[in-house]
């Protein structure tokens, strides 16, 4: 069964966090300081809307990296009820899928819960200042790549990079819910 994610206030400051990542480094919002934005996504392994929406979340790094733009995931669910969200299946799958993003641990839920995360996957969009100018979903269609509409992510990156507001700054992030200890 979906959950969806639950409206936020736009304009509140990235939580501070400091978390293993599948890189065998940590890293801590301050880390990405010199980044012109910074998307912070909560995602795991086992989710099959997360899983559906991979390729398109590695295009999107891939576009944007030369742009300043600094792409982190957050694995937070309980990797005892979910093994495979495990931090050895968290490297194993990074290494596997080539993710050219920031893969990080958050066994202890506290960066989750700070963000206010509901799903996975479900995205932030911080600009310069880190004030939260985007929070939801890549785009409009989880099953079917070919059928996008509308690429909600990619449109909000393309617009703060280009000094103006989303035309859309939040959407409904739909998937599985966070699997809470």
């Amino acid at each position: 069964m979906a959950t969806e994610s639950k409206p936020i206030e736009l304009g509140t400051s990235c939580p501070d966090f400091k978390l293993p990542a599948t890189d065998g480094k940590s890293y801590a919002l301050d880390d990405f300081k010199a980044a012109r934005l910074l998307l912070v996504g909560f995602t795991c392994n086992h989710c099959p809307y997360v899983q559906a929406y991979e390729s398109r979340l590695i295009e999107l790094a891939t576009a944007f990296k030369s742009k300043s733009v600094e792409f982190i995931c957050i694995n937070a669910n309980d990797d005892v009820a979910y093994p495979d969200d495990s931090f050895e299946k968290m490297k194993e799958r990074a290494h596997s899928q080539k993710f050219n993003f920031h893969y990080l641990r958050d066994d202890s839920q506290v960066t989750a819960k700070a963000f206010n995360a509901e799903c996975t996957p479900e995205f932030y969009l911080y600009d310069e200042a880190r004030k939260l100018r985007y929070h939801g979903r890549i785009d409009d269609n989880q099953k079917e790549p070919a059928a996008v509409k509308h690429r909600y992510l990619k449109e909000a990156i393309e617009s703060l990079l280009a000094g103006k507001n989303p035309p859309i700054a939040q959407t409904s992030a739909i998937g599985c819910s966070i699997k809470w200890k």
